[in-house]
């Protein structure tokens, strides 16, 4: 884009924008901010680290659970509205967990941390579509997006350093309050526009959705496609310290920081992808983006210096971003008439694979160990960017009206 381009898109931006993008900041915040922190948390209630870690398969889960609903309850209530509600609910939950006396009341306290947060991010694509034309949508999305992956970034990092200085409930206490901060600037930003409800939930039409979506050949793909990311990538996250701490850093931020480093590849993709896509083609990028997370698990595996951890992960972030970019193109093409409905079927098992991972990494590290644990994680994310590069071919959406899309690989 030119600098005259920009001039031109620029201006047309709505000012809500901004803080939609920071709704989504608020709510990624919470995503990783526990990692750091959990061999803290373990100690202080005298439960396993695998235990410590369904705290993150928990707050998944009902991320997930809660994705094929979030667009009706949308249209029920209003997006902003309702946006407002699941930031209140996430900002209560993380407060009333900073202050938890049993780790059950904390599992609690995570449970409806998920459901908040699992209604954010969804919802803030859908006002941003709302409120920006088709053309400029793109660049608005991408801010949005930009806001959520430095949320990402920044709770991994920054929970680490809090969790050094005031311990893992001041890093739930804080996150509370910016949450709440988050909320009020949402309520205010939209007290002039209109929040009105949209159509009631129409469950023929949901169902219609559903089957339209199934019916092409891609959606069983692309659904197990994310399943096992989530559980193979994600699933390593909540282990990270305790790896570290096993080596003997017990430095809760250089956790936070070398976790980070998937954030920070993350965003190099995005600065990079314009030219890798054209260059490598979309099979290119999944057999390449699979490679490249699964040598970075292999490496990891090894427990090298947090250092060479850190640039690993930096690795591994870019590279599960190639692939699961890909992934995302081709869940967006399912159907025309339920685009909604498949990307929140998409989040749905994505997420569900951040449940299963963590139980997955206790049960192999109880029982073969860390290396063998990492190393099947490693051929499995391998073995996929392979099996995407072959099974997974450019389709029309099953109700296209349109003339099928060339290949853009």
């Amino acid at each position: 884009m030119s600098q005259g381009d920009s001039a031109v898109v620029r201006p047309s931006l709505p000012p809500a924008l901004k803080i939609i993008a920071l709704s989504g900041f608020a709510a990624s915040l919470s995503a990783r901010a526990l990692d750091p922190v959990l061999p803290r948390i373990a100690s202080e209630f005298s439960v396993s680290i695998a235990t410590a870690a369904g705290l993150a398969a928990v707050t998944a889960f009902t991320f997930a659970v809660v994705q094929p609903a979030i667009g009706a309850l949308a249209d029920m209530f209003g997006k902003a509205r309702l946006m407002i509600v699941c930031l209140a609910l996430l900002g209560f939950a993380s407060l009333l967990g900073a202050v938890s006396s049993s780790f059950e009341v904390l599992f609690l306290c995570r449970i409806l941390a998920g459901i908040g947060a699992g209604g954010v991010f969804p919802v803030a694509l859908g006002l941003t579509s709302d409120l920006v034309e088709p053309g400029r949508r793109q660049v608005a999305i991408g801010r949005v997006l930009g806001g959520s992956m430095t949320g990402n970034l920044l709770g991994a990092s920054a929970s680490g350093v809090i969790g050094d200085v005031l311990g893992w409930r001041g890093v739930l206490a804080v996150l509370g309050v910016l949450v709440i901060v988050a909320a009020l600037a949402v309520s205010f930003g939209f007290r002039n526009k209109p929040m009105r409800p949209g159509a009631p939930m129409d469950l023929a039409a949901l169902r219609r959705g559903y089957r339209t979506i199934f019916s092409n050949p891609n959606a069983p793909i692309c659904f197990a496609a994310v399943l096992v990311e989530g559980t193979c990538v994600m699933g390593a996250f909540p282990f990270v310290a305790a790896f570290l701490h096993d080596q003997g850093q017990e430095s809760l931020a250089v956790a936070g920081l070398v976790i980070a480093g998937f954030a920070v590849g993350g965003l190099l993709y995005t600065l990079t992808v314009a030219r890798l896509l054209p260059r490598l083609g979309v099979r290119g990028m999944m057999i390449g983006g699979g490679a490249l997370v699964g040598l970075q698990l292999a490496i990891i595996a090894f427990g090298p210096p947090w250092q060479a951890q850190a640039v690993a992960f930096v690795a591994m972030g870019m590279g599960f971003y190639m692939l699961h970019g890909c992934v995302q193109v081709f869940a967006s093409e399912l159907s025309e008439t339920a685009r909604g409905t498949a990307m929140s079927l998409h989040s749905f098992f994505f997420f569900l694979g951040q449940t299963t991972g963590p139980i997955a990494y206790g049960f192999g590290l109880a029982h073969a160990g860390k290396v063998p644990t990492m190393l099947i994680a490693a051929i499995t994310m391998l073995a996929l960017g392979f099996i995407l590069a072959v099974v997974l071919r450019p389709r029309p959406p099953t109700d296209a009206v349109e003339s099928p899309r060339p290949d853009p690989a």
